[in-house]
């Protein structure tokens, strides 16, 4: 059986309308910040492997490597390579910053620091949520990365 409706109960879809598109926007913005965020944090990653990879290869110290055989890191040319590979990989408006280390431990037991650890820290903009009263525009995030000298 057909039911008839009221001149008032029509054209009640057409005004929800805006809150949905409303509600699928910011859903949208949401997604889209966040995804940046989840990228920074990719990014700062790749970026203490790859400054960690470069540090335990140009940080190696060559006359004990010489004179002993042993693999052991310079840790004035390990901070160097650190910041050298870091402001390399810099993008505009991500600043990456060492947040901790380097730190030089010794894993073999020879006397002499064969690991480097470092932890990075980036600051993401947000694109959307700046738009936000009382929201951040930036986030920060993290990274820890470690790699050691060894043969082969």
């Amino acid at each position: 059986m057909l039911e008839r409706r009221s001149a008032r109960d029509r054209g009640s879809v057409l005004m929800l309308m805006p809150a949905g598109v409303l509600v699928v926007l910011v859903l949208g913005a949401m997604a889209v910040d966040l995804s940046l965020v989840h990228l920074g944090e990719r990014e700062a990653s790749a970026a203490a492997s790859a400054a960690v990879n470069d540090a335990v290869t140009q940080g190696l110290d060559q006359d004990v490597l010489y004179s002993t055989g042993a693999y052991a890191l310079d840790p004035v040319a390990v901070a160097d390579t650190i910041r050298v590979s870091l402001g390399a990989q810099e993008q505009t408006g991500r600043a990456l910053r060492v947040a901790r280390g380097p730190i030089l431990t010794d894993t073999d037991g020879d006397g002499a620091p064969d690991t480097v650890t470092i932890r990075v820290r980036m600051t993401i903009e947000y694109v959307f949520a700046k738009g936000i009263p009382g929201v951040a525009d930036t986030t920060t995030v993290e990274a820890e990365a470690t790699a050691t000298a060894e043969p082969g």
